[in-house]
């Protein structure tokens, strides 16, 4: 690809508004940054588009937006369900009105109504609206927890799920067989005028608060509880703020105060560098609140509301921070055993996690005797056996979740829901302290109960081209030679997704992983550790995930803290 010719054509043809042109004009004498923007189209990929707004092919703009709408649209009509229409909501970003209206009248343009959300809604609901709405497809203009000089640009289908095969790279095919140029568009009175254009909003808002409703097991501990305990929460500027609230205000919990700093939206993150709730950084100004007000938990969604970070006061009146897979156990076997107590696991019930989640939740899906179903990084890859099994009939969905703070309960959504869990969260609150018990307590509990299970992740970044080159490589180095031990752990199975084997190292013997294609490796190693290394789907980022077990909460952080260091020198060699 020829990225100066490129650019002197973004430059040149007035197709690019004067805007764009004075944008790329400016960096006229870079010749690295002229690279980088052109170098090569911003990827669509599974997960759809995610980059850097700016003017270029390789940058999130109303160009890009559009091709990528047109090339969605063509798939559309290819599969004969352009009479359904399309969700589109949007995030408290730069451009993400913009861009959802650019995606709205690409779609008007081709005959596809669009159902446009009137403000800023978490990825969620835009998952509950495609259903709701009957749609075939969504579209979320989002870049969910990046840093604020990216945007977004999530697909999802009529099942409400992102898109999985075929449909992600059918749609992928479309969108690479066609230019920026393209791209169709109408104004937008006459898309509205012609029924094509459709602004949606309280309706969908109440409808989907009414499921989650439905998924309240204790009422009568939150009427109980629910003006003592104390939250403090912070949407990080996003889009949590109004559905965080609303539910808990309706449910009963009337002690929940917001960061005010943070309370509303503002696609800058002006208290943060990084909306990320995974981020110790995020909860700095929610802590300091709930340390005033002596706060039970203490909670933060990401800018589009799918993640939920979490921190709980113990009886000491001490902070715990809970990462992702901590909060997602907690929730799973608060879900699970209070399914148990009130009417039954049902034979056919499910408990989905990624390979990366974390293996405590194992021994509990045992307990309980429920499956335990693994499938690869993305919470798409849930909602697509939730589709199996509405689809055979066979299988009760009861707890999703990735340790990348993201979980589902209930099957309103096909997607990871903070809202949804900031709920349950609360609930568990109020049900513990019916018992005396915080949920700290309640988290030491399942340690007992289960193991001493500790689970980390140790993230490279290595951004542009040279960082992609890296990435690669050391995926071909640990494909191509499997190592005999890591940390000292011997490995016992080494499994290639991107080859479909599961290989002993004992035996030598090779099984299928009987999951799809894809660029990942894991480790199973002695003693019930495990490593896994994949690159990010959405940023410029190769990540270690790692767990072990340990005796005592002690034992578990001394053998972690072991296991990082040697890591670290096993990716210094490969380097």
């Amino acid at each position: 690809m020829d990225y100066r010719k490129i650019y002197e054509e973004w430059v040149s043809n007035p197709f690019f508004s004067e805007e764009t042109r004075k944008e790329l004009l400016a960096i006229k004498d870079d010749e690295r940054e002229i690279k980088e923007r052109f170098y090569k189209d911003l990827e669509f990929g599974t997960a759809g588009l995610r980059g850097i707004i700016g003017a270029g092919i390789n940058r999130m703009n109303n160009y890009v937006v559009a091709k990528a709408t047109q090339g969605l649209a063509n798939y559309i009509i290819h599969r004969k369900k352009q009479k359904k229409g399309v969700a589109i909501a949007f995030d408290s970003r730069r451009c993400s009105p913009e861009f959802a209206d650019v995606a709205a009248l690409c779609l008007a343009a081709n005959g596809i109504k669009a159902y446009v959300f009137d403000s800023l809604r978490p990825t969620p609901e835009l998952s509950f609206a495609v259903r709701y709405l009957n749609c075939v497809a969504g579209i979320n203009i989002t870049a969910s927890h990046n840093p604020a000089d990216y945007n977004g640009y999530k697909v999802y289908w009529e099942d409400g799920a992102q898109i999985t095969p075929p449909h992600d790279a059918g749609i992928m095919r479309e969108v690479k067989a066609i230019t920026v140029q393209d791209a169709q568009t109408m104004p937008k009175q006459e898309a509205i005028h012609e029924g094509l254009y459709e602004i949606i909003g309280k309706e969908v808002d109440d409808a989907y608060m009414a499921e989650l409703k439905k998924l309240v097991i204790h009422q009568d501990c939150i009427d109980k509880y629910g003006s003592e305990i104390k939250v403090v929460y912070t949407p990080l500027h996003g889009t949590g703020n109004i559905p965080a609230r609303r539910i808990l205000r309706e449910i009963g919990f009337q002690n929940v105060m917001v960061v005010p700093e943070q309370e509303m939206p503002d696609g800058n993150f002006p208290t943060v560098s990084y909306p990320n709730p995974e981020s110790a950084e995020a909860f700095e100004l929610a802590l300091k609140l709930a340390k005033q007000r002596e706060a039970d938990l203490v909670l933060a969604t990401d800018p589009d509301a799918d993640r939920l970070g979490v921190y709980v006061r113990d009886k000491a009146g001490e902070y715990h921070c809970l990462t992702g897979n901590m909060s997602g156990s907690l929730l799973a076997e608060y879900e699970l055993s209070q399914i148990k107590a009130t009417k039954g696991i049902p034979e056919d019930g499910a408990l989905i996690k990624s390979i990366v989640t974390t293996n405590l939740v194992n021994g509990m899906a045992k307990a309980y005797g429920v499956e335990l179903i693994e499938v690869l990084t993305g919470f798409k890859y849930i909602g697509q056996k939730m589709l199996e099994f509405e689809t055979r009939g066979h299988g009760t969905y009861l707890f999703g979740f990735e340790e990348s703070y993201g979980c589902l309960i209930g099957t309103h959504a096909r997607d990871k829901d903070a809202i949804v869990a900031t709920m349950a969260l609360c609930e568990a609150a109020a049900f513990y302290k019916s018992q005396d018990k915080t949920l700290w307590d309640a988290m030491i509990d399942i340690y007992e109960k289960y193991g001493y299970h500790k689970d980390c992740i140790h993230t490279l970044t290595l951004a542009g081209i040279e960082g992609s080159e890296k990435i690669a490589y050391i995926m071909e180095q640990l494909k191509k030679n499997t190592p005999k031990e890591i940390a000292g752990l011997q490995v016992l199975w080494a499994r290639n997704y991107d080859n479909d084997t599961a290989t002993n190292m004992l035996n030598g013997a090779v099984l299928p992983t009987q999951l799809p294609k894809s660029n990942v490796v894991y480790y199973e190693l002695e003693g019930d550790a495990w490593l896994c290394v994949r690159p990010s789907g959405t940023e410029p980022k190769i990540k270690f995930y790692y767990g072990i077990v340990g005796n005592s909460m002690e034992d578990a952080d001394k053998k972690a803290v072991e296991f990082q260091s040697a890591l670290e020198k096993m990716i210094e060699y490969m380097m």
